[in-house]
């Protein structure tokens, strides 16, 4: 297979990588005029590749960010608010906690699969379409849980619920693949991922607010409100950003020789295949492991932290969930700016020679020390140390496990579309639908572990996985290119992204 150690800066003439759409007048304008003669094509392929991420200006962009932003925040809504609402729930509907953690369960699921749905549909037909298609679901979902009956039926339409808004962040993170070239995309993603990761900031505060103070349907209800005005701005303003020639439809009609081709259905789990890929899967189970710590965290707190200190009021509640979410606002933009920053200098070490594993340099700190200890120390204080000592000192690990948490998953998110730029939907569909589908079955034993052995031995089982994520992520960065050389599953190249 090609070598991705390639220069980004050649000087000899190569093809553009990416089919050039004749609709895309302003790249059609920048772009020399083809013909057979060698002379004809670009001199600096680089260059010539990276005028297709000037099709939206600036200000466009910060748009289309923006969006795909509000829309990414969402998911996190749905599950975050969900949380603090549990005991309300579970009274409300006259059942007990556990089945109602079964729910969480059932919200996984319906994300892993979510999410090849989305990826597969936005390869072949778009970014946009995706949106227009999957929001009203989460309307739907959404005013259905609000006015469901019984906790049957709560888990029939919070799964429609969550599989409608499921795609917000791997579409969304393909979507900033689609609109900067690779030396901006780390900071770009950090980006998305800070504004959709106010989400469990502000989630779990807004849930225990409306639980106590309202109820937890009012919060359903808002769910709804807030998917209808997501679906409102994406039929105005979102545009498509697919590369111009490289959507599933458009290399159909290539093929046929006409616009009117039949409606499709892609394989929503084609992507699965990319799991081949012993980096993908890698990155997948890290982030598994990583990503776990935070649910050790938040899914029990309300029978845990609340209840080892004396918290009633669910409003109060929803504010210790608030140090993760702020850890997590912070970690995803800084890490996203390292990233770009370290493979811009490893660049210029190798004399323009670019190795994607470069980008997750950054990110052992936090899978060696800020993920593992944080949710280790949260079971040690809660143990040992009472009083508001003890709970002071479980927020600062709170905020550091959030921190940690995103400053894994910003650079691994950037680092799949890098190397699979051509199908970036796709790859992170499928890190993120492997993820949810292990989470999903994990998330179901937390309770019984805690009820079992406690909270100290659940978190610290939960550090010693992320200390086994971390040694994954170690694996990667040293020997990536080597296990991207086990499987050619269509890796991008340094002249395609």
């Amino acid at each position: 297979m090609t070598n991705e150690r390639t220069p980004l800066i050649s000087e000899e003439n190569r093809h553009i990588s990416q089919p050039i759409s004749t609709t895309q007048e302003r790249i059609e304008a920048q772009l020399p005029e083809r013909s057979q003669s060698s002379d004809s094509l670009p001199k600096n392929a680089r260059e010539a590749h990276n005028i297709i991420y000037e099709r939206f200006s600036r200000r466009e962009k910060a748009v289309v960010v923006s969006i795909v932003s509000y829309v990414g925040i969402i998911p996190l809504f749905v599950s975050g608010t969900f949380f603090p609402s549990i005991p309300d729930i579970a009274k409300d509907l006259d059942t007990n906690a556990e089945m109602v953690n079964l729910a969480v369960s059932v919200a996984v699921l319906a994300a892993s699969i979510g999410v090849f749905i989305g990826a597969s549909f936005s390869g072949f037909y778009g970014r946009r379409p995706v949106y227009i298609v999957g929001l009203p679901f989460l309307v739907m979902g959404s005013l259905r849980v609000a006015m469901s009956k019984t906790i049957e039926e709560l888990m029939v339409w919070r799964f429609f619920q969550t599989i409608g808004v499921s795609f917000g962040l791997s579409v969304g993170a393909a979507v900033i693949g689609d609109l900067y070239k690779l030396e901006e995309r780390g900071t770009a993603m950090g980006i998305f991922f800070g504004a959709c990761l106010i989400g469990p900031a502000l989630a779990p505060v807004v849930g225990g607010l409306a639980a106590h103070y309202a109820s937890w349907r009012v919060m359903q209800v808002g769910l709804g409100v807030g998917g209808l005005g997501a679906f409102a701005c994406v039929l105005l303003f979102l545009p498509e950003t697919s590369f111009p020639g490289t959507r599933g439809i458009d290399k159909r009609r290539a093929e046929l020789g006409t616009d009117d081709i039949p409606f499709t259905i892609p394989n929503p789990f084609a992507a699965i295949a990319l799991l081949r890929s012993p980096n993908i899967t890698a990155i997948s189970l890290c982030g598994t492991a990583v990503l776990m710590t935070d649910y050790v965290l938040l899914l029990p707190l309300p029978y845990t932290i609340a209840k080892r200190y004396g918290i009633e009021n669910q409003a109060v509640i929803g504010l210790l969930y608030a140090p993760i979410g702020v850890g997590n606002f912070v970690g995803a933009p800084l890490a996203g700016w390292l990233s770009d920053r370290v493979l811009r200098k490893m660049l210029k070490k190798r004399g323009g020679v670019w190795c994607p594993e470069d980008r997750l340099r950054p990110t052992l700190l936090a899978a060696a020390v800020f993920v593992p200890l944080s949710v280790l120390g949260v079971g040690i204080i809660a143990h040992y140390v009472p009083g508001p000592l003890g709970l002071t000192l479980i927020m600062i690990c709170f905020f550091f496990n959030g921190l940690g948490v995103d400053m894994v998953l910003s650079p691994c998110s950037a680092y799949v579309v890098d190397i699979m730029h051509s199908r970036s939907a796709e790859s992170v569909a499928a890190t993120s639908g492997l993820r949810s589908l292990l989470m999903s079955i994990s998330v179901s034993a937390i309770a019984p572990s805690i009820n079992h052995f406690g909270i100290l031995w659940t978190n610290t089982i939960s550090a010693l996985i992320a200390w086994a994520g971390f040694g994954l992520l170690w694996t990667v960065i040293k020997y990536g290119e080597t296990m991207r050389n086990w499987v050619n599953v269509g890796y991008s190249t340094a002249e395609t992204n």
